[in-house]
């Protein structure tokens, strides 16, 4: 059976993997249970809670339907007391499925289950979508409130089916995530970490380990701030890795800790927008876009950095895009652009305003016009008016055009990130495409 779990947390605490972590460990005297699954569904929702993540697990035990009642009672149970169900936005829904749900129209049930997970990714999916989808395939689930976290269970619990049953373990690009948790008297206190161990662990474990520092900000990002059980999560794409950084990390005592598959920095919530597809850009939206950059950044109230981008299709031009205060030092390298650079633009769409997650510079517009020279006595021209061409006052050449020069140009061309303080759980890393030579022919620039 397959158990997928969803919107048991808040702004204010809780958490959902908590809440799993919990059910592995009790049920594993049920039967075998499964690396369970953490799914970060799209990013761009208005209505989730911090990193909007959903889990999954698989355990293995008899067909004793009596047995399988049992489980889910428990799975009931821990839902009912984990999740924070006095806040106005924590809606639980779980999702159980028969382990055996695709030996039946294998094909026609792969293909709806993908599609789900998929759009609950990079979409904006409705409770009604959930619930059409689970009575199709005759699921049983259990929800509280209005029961949205089904969309996230049912996601959650598609995406270990899909990695489990089809082709090879990477059917979906995935990486791990170790996750201690705090003993629950310490919840909502300040954690203690020796910040110095985390440092020595992560140059010890990088690049197999990443996110767990921001050397460029001076900061440990591996802990969260909020007064969620959560001690710290170590992040990477090999687990002796993981584990090696784990041993060399001091902190306060933990409860539990809970090694998890997951979709993390993966860029999975990206669309690639090509140049012949006509649909306009929607909102609550993360995408990959061609464009040339329309005019010079500037500076805004806040610190944050603002340029626009026009795209191939007309219906399409006059997209502004935006690097956040909180991405730092990577609003220097977008500071660096300037019109007529073309670009392609990675982040999230709200408001019709692109969030910026990176960018690669494809080319680099190094010429510039300027008005002409007089070829007689070498002074500026002057404009002779709109569209009237240039005229020396002083010996009363005259010519049509603007004069081009060639410039140099600081910035490279290449791929940039935002950096780990900055960055979303689910957008990949750019040293995991550097180590997985991803864009062999490209200059990628980590931002470390």
């Amino acid at each position: 059976m397959i158990i997928g779990i969803d919107d048991t947390d808040s702004r204010k605490g809780g958490c959902t993997t908590y809440l799993c972590a919990v059910l592995v460990d009790d049920l594993k005297e049920y039967g075998e249970v499964s690396t369970p699954r953490l799914v970060r569904l799209n990013p761009c929702i208005p209505f989730k809670t911090r990193g909007n993540g959903a889990v999954s697990f698989e355990i293995k035990t008899n067909t004793n339907a009596e047995r399988e009642a049992e489980i889910k009672e428990i799975v009931r149970t821990q839902v009912c007391e984990l999740s924070e169900l006095r806040e106005e936005g924590t809606n639980p829904g779980v999702v159980f499925i028969d382990s055996n749900v695709l030996n039946e129209n294998r094909e026609e049930r792969r293909g709806i289950l993908k599609r789900f997970y998929e759009n609950a990714v990079r979409e904006v999916l409705t409770i009604e979508d959930a619930y059409r989808l689970i009575s199709e395939l005759h699921f049983d689930y259990f929800g509280l409130k209005n029961k949205r976290g089904l969309i996230g269970a049912l996601a959650a619990a598609s995406f270990l089916l899909l990695q489990r049953n089809y082709r090879k373990p990477d059917y979906y690009d995935f990486t791990y995530e170790l996750i201690a948790y705090r003993q629950k008297e310490r919840w909502g206190t300040p954690r203690v970490i020796d910040e110095t161990s985390v440092w020595k662990a992560d140059a010890a474990t990088y690049p197999l380990t990443w996110d767990t520092v921001d050397v460029a900000n001076g900061k440990i990002v591996f802990a969260p701030h909020s007064p969620c059980p959560v001690l710290f999560g170590i992040r990477g794409d090999s687990i002796d890795a993981i584990y090696k950084t784990y041993k060399l990390i001091h902190t306060e005592p933990e409860e539990r800790k809970m090694l998890f598959v997951t979709n993390q920095g993966t860029d999975f919530h990206l669309i690639r927008k090509l140049e012949t597809e006509k649909e306009e850009l929607q909102d609550y939206h993360s995408y990959i876009l061609d464009g040339v950059v329309g005019s010079d950044p500037r500076t805004v109230e806040g610190g944050h950095v603002v340029f626009s981008i026009s795209l191939s299709e007309e219906t399409l031009a006059g997209i502004e895009c935006i690097a956040y205060e909180p991405t730092k030092g990577f609003r220097d390298i977008v500071r660096g652009l300037r019109a007529g650079d073309a670009v392609t633009v990675f982040g999230s769409l709200k408001k019709k305003t692109l969030n910026l997650e990176k960018i690669e510079v494809r080319k680099l517009n190094l010429v510039i016009d300027k008005n002409p020279r007089c070829e007689k006595c070498g002074r500026t021209m002057k404009s002779a008016g709109r569209l009237q061409g240039y005229r020396c006052k002083h010996c009363g050449t005259y010519r049509a055009d603007k004069a081009k020069e060639v410039i140099e140009r600081v910035l490279e061309e290449g791929l940039y990130e935002a950096p780990p303080v900055a960055r979303r759980h689910i957008s990949k890393p750019l040293i995991r495409m550097q180590m997985r030579m991803e864009g062999a022919d490209k200059k990628i620039h980590p931002s470390r």
